[in-house]
């Protein structure tokens, strides 16, 4: 028998204790795609994607107990027959299931701890309100007792809602997909213009970039002695002068905004062209809030325009997905923004970048809250440390074309 290199027994082990933790909030990073059988007959099946990715996880028998527990089972009423089921990959927080019965498809979720119950109500409300709209996205199901939500005494909060169908993608592939993401975000805050109702707080500091600095500082100065401290701390002091040197945030008005549009938050039409290029769906409503339009675009952009995605630290910004997604995005938007919110789109990016470096490099020394990689990384900690040194490389990246940028914005909010 082949001998085992110690890495690999060691990677072997945490999948095993991975499965053995059940419903936690770990789990390997994605692979760059997932899809599944659609919903409508507009949306091309992906079935075939997943065979020719070979990255689809196998189904499994619902009813064994170790699969799901059975309070959860009880709880949802399209669960109380035979079915199917398979992790979904990606997220970095909450742990997403495919379910398959014979009367449909659902996604099921064991939500994150971290997340406040409330977020469900906030879910609810603007999913109806979006629907008025004619905007397609998630619909949480109610549980057998009317409920947004189930809270297990023992394996947490899960919620249900129907598989829309569609693809994600973990990285932009054409500048005509960069258009029609922009296009769905515009139309998603054209839908909320009038929305006007309250959005309890998500239970966690979100977008706080004073709390993420006093995180990094904290961590720093806590954690001299950590492995890693000589490779963070540095890159964390040039997070702190390059934030100074931007100065305060933009002061604009606010809009209700999703929160997180990176680009596996948006559902596409097929695998392939032409129904790749087609954005149909907005997924992932946990992080509503009101919060300035610069914020929203901001980690959008961070989002698409990096072609090498997150967890390397060779990165760089693509303008042409930029120019895109800003012309679809105004175009679905219907209207101009003011003067101070276009003003305040030119340091958008590098704001959220360096934001996000911060807590990646807070992270790789407490090593707790970040979703990782056991596959590629030793630990929690390195994999952070890429991710944090990748998001510094994109900032210094997307900084030095601001006047491209500013250029180009100034042209698609005519």
């Amino acid at each position: 028998a082949r001998r085992r290199h110690p890495r690999e027994a060691l990677q072997r082990l945490r999948r095993e204790a991975a499965r053995i933790q059940g419903f936690g909030r770990g789990g390997p990073a994605a692979p760059a795609a997932w899809s599944s059988r659609a919903s409508s007959s507009s949306v091309r099946p992906a079935m075939e994607a997943e065979a020719r990715d070979g990255d689809a996880p196998a189904w499994q028998p619902g009813p064994a107990t170790q699969t799901l527990p059975a309070d959860v089972r009880r709880a949802f009423g399209p669960l109380d027959v035979p079915f199917e089921i398979r992790p979904l990959p990606g997220g970095n927080l909450h742990r997403s299931f495919h379910v398959r019965t014979a009367d449909g498809e659902y996604v099921l979720q064991r939500v994150s701890d971290v997340f406040a119950p409330e977020i469900h109500d906030n879910i609810v409300a603007v999913s109806r309100h979006l629907e008025g709209h004619g905007f397609r996205t998630i619909r949480l199901l109610p549980t057998r007792d009317g409920a947004a939500c189930f809270a297990s005494s023992e394996h947490g909060r899960w919620r249900l809602m129907p598989h829309l169908g569609g693809v994600r993608f973990r990285r932009l592939r054409s500048v005509d997909q960069a258009r029609s993401a922009g296009h769905l975000a515009g139309r998603f805050h054209a839908a909320m213009r009038d929305f006007d109702g309250p959005l309890a707080p998500m239970g966690i500091p979100y977008r706080d970039t004073p709390r993420y600095l006093q995180a990094l500082r904290g961590a720093l100065d806590g954690h001299r002695a950590h492995r890693l401290a000589d490779g963070m701390a540095p890159l964390g002091e040039r997070v702190f002068a390059a934030f100074d040197a931007l100065g305060p945030p933009p002061d604009v008005e606010e809009r209700v905004i999703h929160g997180d549009l990176k680009l596996d938050n948006l559902l596409f039409e097929g695998a392939e062209p032409p129904a790749r290029d087609r954005a149909f769906a907005l997924i992932d409503l946990d992080t509503l809030m009101r919060a300035p339009l610069w914020v929203e675009l901001g980690d959008a952009w961070r989002s698409w325009c990096n072609p090498e995605g997150e967890h390397t630290r060779a990165t760089r910004f693509e303008l042409g997905f930029f120019e895109a997604s800003a012309e679809g995005f105004f175009d679905g938007l219907g209207a101009p923004p003011s003067a101070a919110e276009l003003d305040s789109l030119s340091t958008a990016t590098e704001r959220v970048c360096l934001e996000l470096c911060a807590r990646y490099v807070t992270d790789a020394l407490e090593e707790r809250y970040f979703n990782w990689d056991p596959e590629r990384f030793e630990t929690r900690g390195d994999h952070n440390l890429v991710r944090a040194f990748g998001q510094w490389n994109y900032y210094e990246a997307v900084r030095a074309c601001r006047a491209e940028r500013d250029a180009i914005l100034r042209r698609c909010a005519r």
